[in-house]
């Protein structure tokens, strides 16, 4: 009886809650980045918008993120190289610090070896867009609430904020570093030194 009891009243309670097919599974969060508020400001940041590739299979793992504040989903595998890829989050101090050096390189060097930003990790759209903001960035930005390039081949287990790879035109990852870079000069000097170009 007890036991039946339980079943009616689990059924209950699933047909109250509005159970749906749009519910994350365990563990996973939906994070809306593409609302008017959103987009509007990052319209007023002058952030460019997300750009999907034409790689048939690029060295990034095949998985699709929202483009932050609007835009297309992108397909980190259609991506190609040389780029840059920094993973950061709107609370990040040090993401603060390097975030104005990317922006100087995607400024002068942005046609020659691209400049992409993932806000990892972060449940916070706003603040990721206003943080964005306030560190002059105007490069693609996508998002990854869920933080799934964490240990997504070839990225490692995300262990701190900035992470920073610099990937070849194959999309093969050539270098990579925790903790952000400190200046635009420690930029452009690893980017040469890791694809063998001057710049």
């Amino acid at each position: 009886m007890r036991r039946a009891l339980l079943a009616v009243a689990t059924a209950a309670v699933l047909l109250l809650s509005g159970c749906t097919d749009d519910v994350p599974a365990p563990g996973r969060v939906d994070v809306d980045v593409d609302t008017p508020q959103l987009r509007e400001l990052k319209a007023e940041a002058g952030i460019e918008d997300c750009a999907p590739g034409t790689a048939e299979e690029g060295g990034l793992p095949a998985i699709t993120l929202p483009c932050l504040g609007g835009g297309p989903d992108v397909d980190l595998a259609t991506l190609d190289g040389p780029m840059i890829v920094n993973l950061w989050q709107s609370f990040c101090d040090p993401c603060r610090r390097e975030m104005p050096a990317l922006q100087q390189f995607h400024e002068r060097y942005g046609d020659r070896v691209a400049v992409l930003g993932i806000d990892s990790a972060d449940l916070q759209p706003l603040a990721a867009l206003e943080f964005a903001q306030k560190t002059g960035v105007t490069y693609p930005l996508l998002a990854d609430p869920n933080g799934d390039l964490s240990a997504a081949d070839p990225f490692p287990f995300i262990r701190g904020y900035p992470y920073l790879a610099i990937l070849d035109a194959d999309g093969t990852l050539v270098y990579q570093k925790f903790g952000g870079v400190d200046s635009y000069g420690e930029l452009v000097e690893l980017v040469e030194d890791n694809l063998e170009v001057a710049l």
